[in-house]
C-alpha cells in the first residue's frame, strides 16, 4: 500500500495493492494490518472500531455533503467501487491549526484510491461519472441526532467544487455556513 500524506494533518490518501490481469483486478479494500503499517497505531485503533459499512448511489452532479456528527464522532475510510467522485475532507475542529481548511481528492474505480477522514472532519463528495457507488467504512454508528451539516459553497472555506451546479438534498442547500455553525468539535491534541 503507499501512503500519501495531505495538507490537512491525519487526513491520509491510501493507494491499495492491485492485482491485475485478463480477468480483471483484485484488491484489499480493508486489512487493518496494513492500515496499522500505514497510518500508525492512533489512526489503526479508529479503524479497528469500525461499525458500520455505508454505500451510497448518486448520480452525475450529486453533491453530499458537509456532513459530520458532534458528539459521537465518526472516521471514514472511503472509496469509490464505480465511477468517479470529487472527495473532499474539511479540518471542522474549534482551536485545530487547520481549522477551516480542506482537502480534495479524486477517488475512482480506476485509480482504487482511498481516503482516510479522522473523527472531527466535515465530509463531502460530488459525482464525476454518470453514475458513482460510494463506500464508507465507519467507526461510529450513525447518530441521526448528533448529524451536522454545513454549507458546499460557504466563501470561507472556497472549497474548489469541480462542478458549477450540483444537486442538493434540501437539508444540504439549507445547511449553515462554518461561521453559523451551532455545534463544532474540539481539537484534542
Amino acid at each position: 500500500m503507499k501512503v500519501f500524506e495531505t495538507e490537512l494533518a491525519g487526513v491520509v490518501e491510501l493507494a491499495p495493492a492491485v492485482f491485475s490481469d485478463d480477468r480483471g483486478y483484485f484488491l484489499e479494500t480493508f486489512n487493518l494490518e496494513r492500515y496499522r503499517e500505514a497510518l500508525g497505531p492512533h489512526a489503526a485503533a479508529e479503524l479497528a472500531a469500525v461499525v458500520q459499512f455505508n454505500h451510497s448511489h448518486s448520480t452525475r452532479a450529486t453533491l453530499r455533503g458537509l456532513h459530520f456528527q458532534e458528539p459521537r464522532a465518526q472516521g471514514k475510510l472511503v472509496w469509490t467501487a464505480r465511477g468517479s467522485v470529487f472527495d473532499v475532507a474539511v479540518d471542522v475542529r474549534r482551536g485545530s491549526p487547520g481549522f477551516g481548511r480542506w482537502v480534495g481528492r479524486e477517488l475512482s474505480e480506476a485509480n482504487h484510491r482511498q481516503l482516510w477522514v479522522p473523527p472531527g472532519y466535515a465530509h463531502g463528495f460530488c459525482v464525476l461519472s454518470e453514475v458513482a457507488d460510494f463506500m464508507y467504512a465507519c467507526t461510529g454508528y450513525y447518530a441521526p441526532d448528533c448529524e451536522h451539516s454545513l454549507r458546499w459553497d460557504d466563501p470561507d472555506l472556497a472549497i474548489e467544487w469541480p462542478i458549477a451546479e450540483p444537486i442538493l438534498s434540501d437539508k444540504d442547500a439549507s445547511a449553515p455556513f462554518l461561521a453559523d455553525a451551532p455545534v463544532l468539535p474540539g481539537y484534542r491534541d
